[in-house]
């Protein structure tokens, strides 16, 4: 809940100046990316809440016509829609803004994608320096103990899992789902899974955050049985399909031979080498759910996925990193084509379902997007509880400090390692 200290420090929000006793205005961008995406950072009763908890904020919504919330249904809820948004202090969107749509000197909050150097979005990096913007990512708000405090993973690993479930499926001709989108909600989602018989598959999932808890909802809806580490090693024949989940731990090992520490993990990547290679020969389908840090091991090789033994055929690659912990995503699909296979031998990409030595990869980058009502909503409860006291209040826990990428036409402390990405 957001703090009566936290109003009465409104006034003297980092993000105002001096401009006591002004209206701190909030607008909430339309997603202009190809293809647009249907989610917002805020939906219209959250909006309306928020007015009525902080008089002094007003929120306003630029047009659209793709957003998963009608204009009307803003204006419905006392939020004025324009189309000129050049007047707001703060700008919240989803996706990245397209280079040439950005107006400078504002504040910016939305997922940027640069943070492990991509480079597909150097120049947007590089132009919001230019134009003198505060950028804030999302995806680096984080407590004091360094855990994210917003994202949409959960719905991520949802969607992602569905869509592993429904891409197997089709992959065998054994049955059909209908695709996550044309689901009104998540409720109708599961009820999709209880019209299918999951065959024994043998999945093993990477991750213990949100993305895998998203997987792991989805997976027991489905009935599939969870099996330790142990169990699912023995790869032992069984009646269903089974599940394994992966913690770093189980899939990584030092260099030096000494045990496992996952904080020494995360601080010294480099220092720990593949351990899920163990994995490959009792596992049909994998879903990555697990963050990836460029400087850490991959989890397996291109030559790996040529041997005999290499039995995994379906991926869901929720990270969706291009050319990163997994080598057969190459490129990230949309929601309308979700899957393409991938030819180890050639190392190339081919159409979908089209030989089976290929493997088949469901890599999409937006996928709560395909429930964007339900996703819409969970992520706007975590910026009002999580984010916003701390951008309209005094930020006395650096919480938007800490993730502000670039600042006065440079790039704050703790993101200068992207000087030779931007340079």
């Amino acid at each position: 809940m957001i703090k009566q200290d936290d109003k009465n420090n409104l006034s003297s929000s980092p993000l105002r100046g001096d401009k006591r006793g002004a209206v701190l205005k909030i607008g909430l961008i339309r997603e202009m990316k190809t293809p647009p995406d249907k989610r917002v950072p805020l939906i219209p009763e959250q909006c309306k809440r928020l007015m009525e908890m902080y008089p002094e904020v007003e929120v306003v919504a630029q047009s659209s016509d793709v957003r998963c919330f009608t204009d009307d249904e803003y204006r419905n809820a006392g939020v004025s829609v324009v189309e000129d948004v050049s007047d707001c202090d703060v700008l919240m969107g989803v996706k990245e803004v397209p280079k040439d749509k950005l107006i400078a000197d504002k504040t910016y909050f939305f997922f940027s994608h640069t943070i492990k150097k991509q480079p597909y979005n150097r120049d947007l990096l590089r132009e919001v320096l230019k134009r003198n913007i505060r950028l804030i990512d999302y995806e680096v708000l984080t407590d004091k103990k360094g855990f994210r405090l917003i994202g949409f993973g959960h719905f991520a690993g949802l969607v992602g899992a569905y869509n592993g479930l429904l891409t197997y499926g089709k992959r065998y001709k054994l049955y059909d789902l209908k695709p996550a989108n044309q689901c009104y909600d998540l409720k109708e989602l599961k009820e999709e899974l209880k019209k299918v018989e999951i065959p024994p598959v043998r999945i093993a999932v990477t991750g213990n955050g949100r993305v895998a808890n998203g997987v792991i909802e989805i997976l027991e809806e489905a009935g599939v049985k969870r099996l330790s580490v142990d169990e699912y090693l023995k790869g032992e024949k069984t009646d269903g399909a089974v599940y394994v989940q992966l913690e770093p731990g189980d899939y990584n090992k030092r260099k030096n031979g000494d045990d496992f520490d996952l904080m020494h993990f995360f601080k010294h990547p480099g220092e720990y080498e593949n351990n899920f290679r163990r994995f490959i020969p009792v596992t049909d389908m994998l879903i990555s759910a697990a963050y990836w840090d460029p400087n850490a091991p991959v989890l397996f090789e291109n030559e790996d996925m040529k041997k005999d033994d290499f039995r995994i055929k379906v991926i869901a690659d929720i990270t969706c990193d291009i050319k990163g912990s997994i080598p057969s995503t190459v490129r990230a699909c949309t929601i309308d084509e979700p899957v393409y296979d991938y030819d180890p031998w050639s190392e190339e990409e081919k159409p979908p379902f089209s030989d089976e030595k290929n493997v088949t990869v469901m890599a999409v980058d937006t996928l709560p997007g395909e429930l964007p009502v339900d996703a819409s909503r969970e992520f706007g409860e975590q910026l009002i509880s999580g984010v916003l006291p701390h951008l309209i209040g005094t930020d006395g826990d650096e919480v938007i400090k800490r993730a502000t990428i670039a600042k006065d036409g440079k790039l704050t402390k703790y993101f200068e390692y992207l000087r030779d990405y931007v340079e």
